[in-house]
Order: C-alpha cells, then structure tokens, then sequence
C-alpha cells in the first residue's frame, strides 16, 4: 500500500516510492476538476502506479461529487478500462 498525499494548493496529488514522486495534477473549477498530468518516473514504470494514484483520485473526486475533465490521455484510457468510473464524467457520451 502507498501512501497517497493531497495538496489542494498546487492542485496535486503526489504518491512517494523509494525515492521517487508520481503526480497527478488537476485544476479545479467549482466542482469540475479537470485531470491535466500524470507522471511516473522511468524507473518505477511497469508496476502500475499510474493505475494506484489514478484510482485514489477518481474515488476523491467520488468522494466529493465532483464531475471529472480527463485531459490526460492516460487517464481517459483508465475511465475507458474501467467503466465505474464514468459517472463522474462530466461528458460521458465522449466515452461510449
């Protein structure tokens, strides 16, 4: 398990592994946020981090009934692969 941080300040969410930092950054606008950034560094890809930090915010966006801009192509791929996720779209019909 992961431990997951949340700065609403610069908008981010920051997951440390040994020595590293995956983020993903979002803008806020009322109750949309729009997901703009997802990084993992080279040297932890493959292990599905992406997926771990992805699947945190989406629930933190469910959480707070918040609609979801996928701007980051890897995260629109991931509403894709999981459709329990598609509710929080705020334009579904991108994805059928």
């Amino acid at each position: 398990m992961h431990t997951i941080e949340h700065d609403s300040q610069t908008q981010r969410f920051t997951m440390p592994v040994e020595g590293h930092h995956c983020v993903l950054d979002y803008e806020l606008e009322g109750t949309v946020m729009t997901i703009t950034h997802t990084r993992v560094p080279d040297a932890l890809a493959g292990r599905g981090l992406a997926g771990t930090l992805t699947r945190h915010v989406l629930e933190f966006a469910q959480g707070r009934q918040w609609q979801v801009v996928p701007q980051c192509s890897y995260v629109a791929a991931y509403i894709v692969r999981h459709p329990e996720y598609r509710n929080l779209l705020q334009t579904p019909e991108v994805f059928v």
